[in-house]
């Protein structure tokens, strides 16, 4: 099966292979378009879908998994804003040349639209082609557009300051000067004026931004007048004029980041965000629109870690083909609704459904759901996906986005009525169920019979989907004349296939890694002697160890981004510079509890640990009290023994004897320390041991230690009697 995005390799007859990207794919897949991803000055190929085939076959043709151009899937937030502002300039140029498709192919009306473009753009026809060319090579998507800096030398840098004044010559030189060239120096000032004056509260003009400015840096002495100190200006040659200081700032800030500094980001969602469609159109086939909706299911769920804890209710995002009704992404957790969640559930359609299942348990065929691709519309609520994050799918897979408007869920029927038929068929069969219909003073609490883990709700979640996809019949489903004359079972997996056969094109293929790397969440990790710490979690990665990082956190730790899967906290991954790959960091053998739990369990053990620890506090801080209480009680009995067996000797007597009297000591507390191995033998082992003694030592010898503590009882006797 071919679909648009997909890389692919033709060996031709004088053994050289050719790597062409499928630009559009017709409705009926008969035709395509395809274009040399290695020409520099390619044009469109037509071909058909038929000869494609017939190559594929005659092992004349192959897919390619890696990207070329996987480079330009970066984080729309890591972008420098110059390569940004470049991109969407040049999109602007030539978005209404390629989104006219296919006429834009055909070599006949492409000329039309380019002289049309010419006029509208001013650009020349050799750079319109240059940046169509590069649109089409890179994936048709809007960061395709992207300069190729890191490819080349001083191209794209900013240019150096000279002594000579750029731009245009003054009309008036000879009165007004020349004047003042823009240093690096004044774009300082530029940037601290705007940042003061203009990007504030006070919603100051640009105008008087500029006065602001001269009044403050560009002051060659003050005069007083009545009083009152006043600036006195640099000589008009010397200084910025308000058209310099206009172009630099429209040069540096786009139009959003200037609304978002001034209005801030709460207004500027509200008043000043593009409007995203919402209109349905046509369904062309399968990808043509995905749905994508979450409810919170109506169970309750106890801990993997212990399931005496009940962790509550879960949420499932479901992502459904309008055209198919086919399920094509899911997500169970206890994620949202938010952004995250959403997010989830769409790197889930593009991931590989057999390993999916797998994970949990299920073993399935590659038949049985075999969608991993991205739509060319995505239909969500206005909840999750409105706002700033949207871009990244915007820019990054030039997908289009419709929001559903306020009080309008009817807009997203399809997912809904999904959401209907999931608890319909799980309701009458797990424990924890909420029943709102029983609650009766009195009547058990359904909470405490929660009995299912979230790995194991998963399981029976996706047991639905799989039973919706291939055995649900849709009898309410409007098929078409073409759908009647093939007498297509109404089941989403069948008409997935027929339409995928029949009416492909709007299907987008993407590596699984990129979309995993643009959609998954992100954050921080701290990267220490310990490990690569996340969530209190530890990790490793074959990278660490082979460049020491451990070794190094020892001086100072630091901090490195990192993406990771909440569903799975077995593994945290670490994107490459480039963008294109990352790394995998796996839990150390000591974090073996956290293996294969999801985020929340993680977090919900570390509260559950943290809310024991607080309940102890106070009888471990009793306990410390009473052991401190028992050490001073030892201690003022020795000092009392100190003082009524103290004997009259200089410092240097009482040092002098330390070695005799340790010797002394051991012997003594050999003795007391001595244990018997059984009751049996202690009368033969107290023979023995006086035999010994009576045939080794004298009899009645005394020790040195029992002769010192006579001596110091009749000293003590002594001086009672003298006293």
């Amino acid at each position: 099966m071919f679909v648009i995005n997909d890389i692919i390799s033709i060996e031709e007859a004088s053994g050289k292979k050719q790597l062409e990207r499928i630009l559009w794919i017709d409705e009926g897949n008969v035709i395509c378009y395809t274009i040399d991803i290695e020409k520099e000055k390619a044009l469109p190929i037509k071909r058909k879908i038929s000869d494609l085939q017939q190559l594929h076959t005659e092992q004349l043709l192959s897919f390619i998994d890696n990207d070329p151009y996987g480079f330009i899937y970066q984080d729309e937030e890591q972008l420098p804003e110059k390569n940004k502002m470049l991109r969407d300039e040049r999109w602007e140029c030539i978005k209404d040349m390629v989104l006219q498709e296919p006429e834009i192919y055909e070599s006949e009306t492409r000329g039309s639209l380019i002289r049309m473009a010419m006029e509208k753009t001013g650009k020349t026809k050799r750079l319109l082609y240059k940046y169509m060319v590069q649109y089409w090579q890179r994936g048709k998507v809007k960061n395709a557009l992207l300069p190729d800096y890191q490819n080349s030398g001083g191209k794209g840098k900013e240019k150096t300051c000279t002594d000579k004044k750029k731009g245009r010559p003054r009309k008036f030189a000879t009165i007004t000067g020349e004047g003042i060239v823009i240093t690096d120096e004044i774009k300082r000032i530029f940037e601290v004026s705007v940042k003061r004056f203009y990007h504030t509260a006070k919603k100051n003009p640009l105008a008087t931004t500029y006065e602001q400015m001269l009044k403050t840096f560009f002051v060659a002495d003050y005069r007083y007048d009545n009083g009152i100190k006043k600036p006195i200006l640099l000589e008009q040659d010397k200084l910025p004029t308000l058209r310099q200081f206009r172009y630099w700032y429209e040069k540096t800030y786009q139009l959003e980041e200037k609304l978002r500094k001034r209005k801030g980001n709460r207004r500027y969602e509200l008043e000043d965000r593009a409007v995203l469609g919402t209109s349905v159109g046509e369904l062309y086939g399968p990808g043509t629109k995905y749905q994508i909706d979450a409810t919170v299911a109506d169970v309750y769920l106890v801990s993997s870690f212990n399931r005496n804890w009940i962790i509550g209710r879960p949420v499932i995002y479901v992502v459904i083909d309008v055209f198919s009704r086919m399920v094509v992404g899911l997500y169970v957790g206890l994620e949202g609704p938010s952004w995250l969640g959403a997010m989830m559930a769409l790197a889930n359609t593009a991931s590989d459904k057999v390993s999916y299942c797998k994970q949990y348990g299920i073993e399935i065929t590659k038949d049985e759901w075999d969608c991993h691709y991205l739509p060319q519309t995505l239909l969500a609520d206005r909840g999750e996906l409105e706002g700033y994050n949207i871009e990244r799918l915007i820019s990054v897979f030039n997908m289009k986005v419709e929001n559903t408007p306020p009080y309008r869920a009817d807009w997203k029927g399809i997912v809904e009525q999904h959401f209907k038929t999931i608890h319909t068929k799980v309701k009458p069969f797990l424990p924890g169920i909420v029943d709102r219909d029983a609650i009766v003073r009195g009547d058990r609490d359904y909470r405490l019979d929660a009995t299912l883990t979230l790995e194991e709700f998963t399981s029976v979640i996706i047991r639905c989907v799989l039973y919706h996809n291939n055995h649900h019949w849709l009898k309410h489903y409007n098929q078409d004349e073409m759908m009647i004359q093939d007498e297509v079972p109404l089941i989403p997996r069948e008409l997935w296939k027929w339409g995928i056969k029949n009416r492909s094109g709007k299907l987008r293929s993407y590596s699984e890694d990129i979309v995993k790397l643009n959609l998954l969440p992100r954050a921080k990790a701290r990267v220490t002697y310990k490990g690569i710490e996340f969530k209190k979690m530890r990790y490793s990665s074959e990278r660490a160890l082979k460049e020491g990082w451990f070794e190094e956190a020892r001086q100072k730790s630091w901090q490195i981004p990192i993406c990771y899967d909440p569903r799975n906290m077995s593994h945290i991954y670490l994107p490459s510079e480039d963008g294109r790959s990352y790394e995998v960091a796996t839990l150390l053998d000591h974090q073996k509890k956290y293996h294969g739990k999801t985020i929340e369990e993680v977090e919900y053990l570390f509260a559950y640990e943290t809310l024991k620890h607080q309940e102890y506090a106070h009888e471990e801080i009793q306990q410390k009290v009473d052991l401190a209480s028992d050490i001073e009680h030892i201690v003022q009995k020795a000092k009392k023994l100190v003082d009524q067996e103290k004997i009259e000797m200089s410092n240097a007597q009482k040092v002098k004897g330390i070695r005799g009297n340790r010797s002394m000591e051991k012997e003594e507390r050999r003795k007391e320390e001595a244990f018997l191995l059984a009751d049996s033998d202690q009368s033969t082992q107290r023979t023995i041991s006086e035999e010994h003694v009576e045939d080794t030592q004298p009899k009645k010898s005394v020790s040195r230690i029992e002769l010192l503590r006579q001596k110091q009882k009749e000293k003590l006797m002594h001086a009672k009697n003298s006293q």
